[in-house]
């Protein structure tokens, strides 16, 4: 009266099935790899590889900025540090990959 009749569960189906339906499953997540690959990671990497060949090349003279917004020449480079020259006798010894950008001659007066 108050308590229901149980009744066996049937057997699932054969778990080896189709591949094709696995694959389709997977097939957004790999989908969105690759989107997150050419939208955040490689133009972060070319982005580096640009700030390295800046940082490479700089020489006595080049005017530049820093991540600090400081703006002056470079008097001294050392191996991975550098003397920028704020104005006539402040110099001021900097990390070389705080420089941000190398400016135009003549932008500093």
């Amino acid at each position: 009266m108050f308590i229901s009749s149980a009744y066996a569960q049937t057997a699932p189906a054969a778990a080896g099935g189709d591949i094709m339906s696995s694959l389709s499953g997977m097939l957004p997540l790999v989908l969105m790899f690759v989107v997150l690959y050419f939208v955040m990671i490689r133009p972060q990497m070319k982005r580096q590889k640009e700030h390295k060949a800046m940082i490479d090349a700089l020489a006595k003279g080049d005017e530049v900025a820093t991540a600090g917004g400081l703006l002056g020449k470079v008097a001294k480079l050392g191996e991975t540090t550098l003397t920028l020259e704020l104005t006539a006798g402040v110099e001021v010894q900097l990390q070389r990959s705080a420089v941000v950008q190398v400016l135009p001659k003549g932008s500093i007066k």
